[in-house]
């Protein structure tokens, strides 16, 4: 059996391929395996059947790449949501968007069993309780794209860092990404939750107000994310430093764990893993057991959507537990909020957030 699937929004990740991580003779003609398209097209047991947008030129685009039909391609997310009965759907829109997507799609005849969202989950941490809601009322899987929680690699490292205490107690991590923080960082900041599994207590931060996706992708408008930072204390005691305002160009995604028993690198962009025993006051480097070869964006990363679609399948199936939930998702969205909070007031910022501070949104792309 095959399940169904429908993407709402023909962008980039949906399929088309992004400026800046693909070549532009590329983008909109060939199918690109980092997308959730890709994910679907590469995993068993799942059918990409559907597609819809407002743009009738993407339309057009993506169905000619992905080889979807006229009839099934549908202007406005609605028309697809009453005429299709499909397992899943992809949430690939801009994320103001989400909110109204994700509900429409789980409250919709459709039905689906498994709504796929696009990272950051929404712009306000309100929206992502609605829909969290939503989901649960609906009885509907609701699975985040942080892509790095569908890679072996990573979720191996979770067990090492949190169920065997590999670290011990960590102390301090000090984490490094390009901005901006909504649309990019997202990605740095549910890895440190992740990995911890924890969230935030405390945070200052930082704004710079620097966009370069503005310019990258000739926006015609402005939007308030930015790069940004600043400090996390987290609710299980450990202090974190976050940089998120590093140029594309120069960045790197690194994070650097210190714990009572050990300490850890990861730096995504050089792939390179280094780990250190604590034993007998002296720091001594060692393998990261059950983990082989370099974490790197370009295999991690592409690879992910693939999992992830194995995964949704699985879900589908009701034979797992949700990898990345809504309610973990928010983790990561509350950071960012909280950082742009603290910016704006001048003053610490204590999570959870109370109303109508939920109610505060970053608008992005």
């Amino acid at each position: 059996m095959s399940y169904k699937a429908g993407i709402i929004g023909a962008g980039g990740i949906a399929g088309m391929g992004i400026l800046g991580m693909h070549d532009e003779e590329k983008i909109g003609r060939e199918k690109i395996r980092a997308s959730h398209a890709g994910g679907y097209d590469a995993a068993e047991g799942v059918e990409l059947v559907s597609i819809a947008d407002v743009d009738d030129e993407k339309l057009r685009r993506f169905g000619e790449a992905w080889g979807i039909p006229l009839d099934r391609r549908y202007v406005g997310h609605e028309a697809m949501l009453a005429a299709e009965d499909l397992d899943v759907i992809s949430v690939c829109t801009p994320s103001f968007l989400h909110h109204r997507h994700v509900i429409d799609a789980v409250r919709s005849q459709s039905s689906p069993s498994v709504v796929w969202c696009e990272k950051p989950l929404a712009s306000e941490v309100t929206n992502a309780n609605e829909m969290i809601e939503a989901c649960e009322e609906t009885d509907t899987e609701l699975v985040v794209n942080h892509s790095f929680r569908f890679t072996d690699k990573l979720r191996r490292l979770r067990e090492l860092v949190h169920e065997e205490n590999l670290l011990g107690e960590v102390h301090s991590v000090s984490a490094q990404f390009r901005m901006e923080l909504l649309r990019n960082s997202t990605h740095l900041l549910d890895t440190l939750v992740y990995l911890l599994d924890a969230r935030a207590r405390t945070i200052g931060g930082y704004v710079n107000g620097e966009n370069e996706a503005v310019d990258s992708l000739g926006a015609d408008q402005s939007v308030d994310d930015a790069g940004g930072g600043g400090f996390v204390v987290m609710d299980d005691g450990t202090f974190a430093t976050i940089d998120c305002t590093v140029p594309r160009e120069s960045s790197s995604m690194t994070l650097n764990f210190i714990g009572s028993e050990g300490k850890l690198y990861m730096n995504n962009d050089d792939g390179e893993w280094r780990y250190w025993s604590l034993e007998d006051g002296e720091h001594v480097e060692r393998s990261l057991p059950g983990i082989e070869g370099s974490w790197t964006w370009e295999d991690d990363y592409a690879n992910s959507f693939t999992n992830a679609a194995e995964h949704v399948v699985d879900l589908v199936d009701g034979g797992t537990e949700n990898h990345s939930t809504g309610v973990e998702a928010t983790r990561s969205l509350e950071i960012i909020v909280g950082i742009y909070l603290s910016h704006y007031t001048g003053g610490q910022v204590e999570i959870p957030l109370e109303r109508p501070l939920q109610d505060v949104s970053v608008t992005s792309w």
